[in-house]
Order: C-alpha cells, then structure tokens, then sequence
C-alpha cells in the first residue's frame, strides 16, 4: 500500500527541471509580455509607422525565429547538448529590450525584435526537448502544460505592470523597455545556477539523427499534424493585429491591453488542465475542440463592429491557445524518439513561425 502511494506521489511530482524552466519562462514572459502590447501602439502613436509596416516587423521577426528553431533543434540533437542554447537564447532576447527602448524610428524596432525572435529561435526547440526529457511519456501533456501556465501567467502578469507604469510615466512608453530588461536578467540568473543538464541525456550518432530527420521515415500522424497546422497558422497571424484591432473598435490604449490580460488568464488557467486531460484522454480530441474554438473566434473578431464584444472575445481566444499550444508539444514529444526531439521541435515550430510569417 505504500509502495503504491509513494508510486503516485511521484506521479504527481514536476521535476526540477521542469520546475525551472517555468519559473525561467515567467520571468523571461513577464518582460516580454510588458512590451509586447505596447509594441504595436508605441509604433503607429510615438513613431507614426503604418500598420503595413507592424505587420512586416512581426513577419520578419517571427519568420527569423521559425528558421532559427530547426537550426537550434538539430544541432543541439547533434552536440547532445540543450543547456547552453537554452541560456544563450534567453540572454539575446534579454538585450533586445533596451534596443527598442532606444529606438527612432521602425527599423530600430525592427532590430530589437529581431533580437527577441532571435533569441526564442535559439532556445525553444532544446527547451522543449530539455523539458520532455526530464519527464516519463505518460506525462509529457502535464509538463507541458504546467510549463505554458507559468509562462502565460507571466504574460499576465507583465502587461498588468505596463498597465501600471502607463500610468506612472503618462503614457511615456519608452522607460518601460529598459524596465523590463530586469524580470529576463533574473530568468538568465536561474539558468546559469540552477538548470542541471546530465551528460548522458542523448546517446546517438549524427548518422542516426540525420536518418531521424528524413522526412520520408517521419511518423505519418506527425506529417499530418505538421500539416494541420500550418493550415491553421496560416489563418492565424500575431497577436499584435487583435491589440491594433481592439483600439481600431475604440478600445483606448488601457482597455486593449487589459484585453490582452483577460485572454492570458485564461490561457494560463487552462493550460494545466488541458495538458493533464491530453494525458488521459488522447491530444487529438483535445486539438481539435481547440481548433474549432479558434475557427470561431478568429471568424468573430473579424465581422464584429461591437467593441463590447471583445470581452468575450479575448479570454475564449485564450482556450484556443491552452488546448493546442502545450498539448500540441506533448504530441510532438510522444511521436518522436528521444535523440531526435530537438530536431522535430525544430520542424514543428519552424512550420508554425513561416506560415505566420505569410499570415501577418
């Protein structure tokens, strides 16, 4: 009887790796997220640029971040190393910031986005792997879904400290980027001192990977599910547009971010249970109701003229985002073998970012 309780208690436990690649994550979100609502809005009011040109940025950005994902993801499977990717990545996307804050005109945003995007290409796909390494493949969609809660909940809480410091500086938007240079230096601090990576995490010739990688020898429900969704990436586009498109249906610069807030908390508050729930009951059924609810909300916000329709809006965009985001890892990670999880992290995320790129 003991045995069995203390079997479940290790069930229920989240390693600690996992555990600080979360907090990693919050902290690294929580600086993003206090710029990240008011990029688009600090663009087209302080530095006049059209929305043509956000859209190019965020493009450009995001497509940068796709490539570089593969790139990472292959050769961390290929040196059997994901720490040092993972560090690496987060400290450019911390320098960014302040280049932003310094910026004068959209190419000097684009720059600092570039930076951003950069670093998340870097580090993402050897996170992700590092993160389902470090659990047993009955619960990959609970460690994934606990790390998206704490990272979302860092895009709460973010966008709340914008919010406030709006308010402090009287819509100055500039001090806050160098501000938020200071939650992403702690994040880089936990990844130096804390993460542990074991020597022996992958055992593998390059020969292996590359034979792993070939497209033709892929699992067919992975080539089905990269289809899926890039179909579905390509009728998405960044969040920025929602924000721009919250202040187009009169939002002032306050409503639109807190929108932003409402959709995060859900999307955190989510993100747990539905990766647990991918655990029991199979990812697919939990992507695809996630799919719909996409299908649905990206339709409304495009014919609605009613600004009180936003409120709904926004947090059911955020279930969306809770049931395919995390679960859609923990797929990937229960297709794939384990020496070649940062290449298909690479592929899968790669796939996403260029077909968001043509979305924008």
């Amino acid at each position: 009887m003991q045995n069995v309780r203390e079997e479940t208690q290790l069930k229920n436990q989240i390693p600690p790796n996992v555990k600080t690649l979360s907090w990693v994550s919050f902290f690294n979100d929580v600086a993003s997220e206090m710029i990240y609502p008011i990029v688009p809005i600090f663009l087209t009011t302080v530095l006049k640029t059209s929305i043509v040109s956000v859209g190019m940025i965020e493009g450009f950005a995001e497509a940068t971040a796709s490539l570089l994902k593969l790139f990472s993801g292959v050769y961390s499977d290929k040196i059997r190393r994901r720490k040092p990717f993972v560090i690496f990545g987060y400290g450019i996307s911390t320098l960014a910031k302040p280049v932003i804050g310094i910026a004068t005109g959209p190419f000097g945003v684009l720059l600092g986005r570039l930076l951003d995007r950069t670093g998340k290409g870097i580090r993402t796909a050897p996170r992700d792997a590092l993160i389902s390494e470090s659990v047993r493949k009955e619960d990959k969609g609970k460690a994934f879904g606990y790390h998206r809660a704490f990272d979302t909940m860092g895009a709460v809480v973010g966008p709340l400290v914008a919010l406030l410091l709006v308010i402090v500086f009287k819509e100055n938007l500039r001090p806050i980027f160098f501000i938020a240079t200071i939650p992403a230096i702690i994040g880089v601090l936990l990844l130096v001192f804390v993460l542990k990576e074991k020597s022996r995490d992958i055992i593998i010739t390059e020969k292996k990977v590359t034979q792993k990688l070939s497209f033709r020898n892929l699992p067919t429900s992975f080539k089905l599910f990269l289809a899926t969704s890039f179909i579905f990436a390509i009728g998405n586009s960044s969040d920025a547009f929602l924000i721009l498109r919250a202040k187009d249906l009169g939002f002032s610069t306050t409503e639109a971010i807190f929108a932003y807030v409402l959709f995060n908390i859900v999307y955190a508050g989510f993100s747990y249970g539905a990766g647990k729930l991918s655990d029991g009951i199979g990812s697919k059924k939990i992507l695809f109701v996630g799919f719909a609810v996409f299908a649905l909300v990206y339709g409304t916000f495009g014919l609605t003229h009613t600004a009180s329709l936003l409120w709904i809006l926004f947090p059911v965009y955020g279930l969306y985002m809770a049931f395919t985001d995390g679960v859609g890892k923990a797929f990937v990670a229960r297709l794939i073998p384990q020496e070649a999880l940062g290449s298909a992290f690479g592929l899968y995320q790669g796939v996403i970012g260029i077909a968001t790129l043509f979305a924008s």
